[in-house]
């Protein structure tokens, strides 16, 4: 069978996979490396846009789509019966943790004001001394798996308290309808939900009025998750703040109103985007494909938007 990879150095990373597995890089929808014909497993290329789903209607033989990506949501409604779509849960947990912890230290403790300044040459502790601190806020996360399971644990050491929330309750994790009653309380909010029905727009008018002032909007998610709209509306009066690392539209027209307000901190969606994701994603396409080659049903699989 034949397995399709976007990345050359891919191969070296994949392990042992059995004799019958022929894997050939495709990074070129374009330019493809041999017939169509017994392509069993496709790996697309990171955060690759809608447009890569086209493909799909010349795979014949296709019954596995592994992402790169944690979200799987250009990719929903658009894979043909019987085939499998996974997502990389787990590949993205250390890199997006990462950023969120990054992203709320920095707004916190005023770094992208005082890089401005840095840049003006200007000493500017009487601009923005005394700062905020992490130590002692309550954390909201909305989107309770796995990378929001590692942005708790890294933020622990910090004596923050923290609020989980997923789609459905469970022990230790509120439900989404807890939001009303949780958000009021919240002095920092990390999104990290997946983009599906439910979750578009989500953060709307209501959502961010019910934020305390002072609060702190963390965006690790995905940009529609947030009425842009509403949130622009809602930072322009300086009552709360925001971190965002996906925007919608994205990537952010360069005359868009959010890039000018100094308590929006913007990054071109690069949380996942660092030299760790192409061994641990390899990683996880090397198991996935062992698994599929044995008979067996590959993790992570895409049910739901989830």
């Amino acid at each position: 069978m034949k397995v399709w990879i976007p990345h050359e150095t891919g191969h070296d990373l994949l392990g042992e996979l059995p004799p019958e597995v022929i894997v050939e890089t495709m990074s070129d929808p374009d330019r493809l490396p041999s017939p169509t014909a017994g392509v069993r497993f496709w790996v697309p290329p990171f955060l690759a846009p809608a447009a890569a789903t086209t493909l799909l209607r010349e795979l014949p033989d296709l019954a596995v789509v592994q992402l790169l990506s944690a979200g799987a949501d250009p990719w929903i409604g658009r894979i043909p019966p019987g085939v499998l779509l996974c997502d990389a849960r787990g590949v993205h947990d250390p890199s997006t943790a990462e950023w969120v912890v990054t992203a709320i230290l920095s707004q916190l403790r005023g770094f992208p004001a005082l890089a401005r300044a840095q840049a003006q040459r200007r000493w500017a502790y009487d601009e923005v001394a005394p700062t905020d601190e992490l130590t002692g806020k309550r954390v909201l996360i909305v989107g309770a798996g796995s990378i929001g399971t590692a942005v708790r644990n890294r933020l622990a050491p910090f004596e923050v308290q923290f609020d989980l929330v997923a789609r459905t309750a469970r022990p230790g994790v509120h439900g989404v309808e807890a939001l009303p009653t949780l958000l009021p309380q919240a002095d920092i909010v990390v999104l990290l939900v997946p983009l599906t029905e439910q979750t578009r727009g989500l953060v709307d008018e209501a959502f961010l009025a019910a934020m305390p002032d002072g609060a702190l909007l963390v965006n690790a998610a995905r940009g529609p998750v947030v009425d842009t709209k509403a949130l622009v509306a809602e930072v322009t009066t300086g009552r709360i703040s925001a971190a965002l690392d996906v925007t919608d539209p994205e990537p952010l027209p360069a005359d868009h109103p959010l890039w000018e307000l100094p308590n929006v901190l913007i990054t071109p969606h690069v949380a996942g985007s660092v030299r760790g994701l192409l061994p641990r994603a390899y990683d996880l396409v090397g198991r996935q494909i062992r698994r599929f080659v044995a008979g067996e049903q590959p993790d992570n699989v895409v049910v739901d938007g989830y």
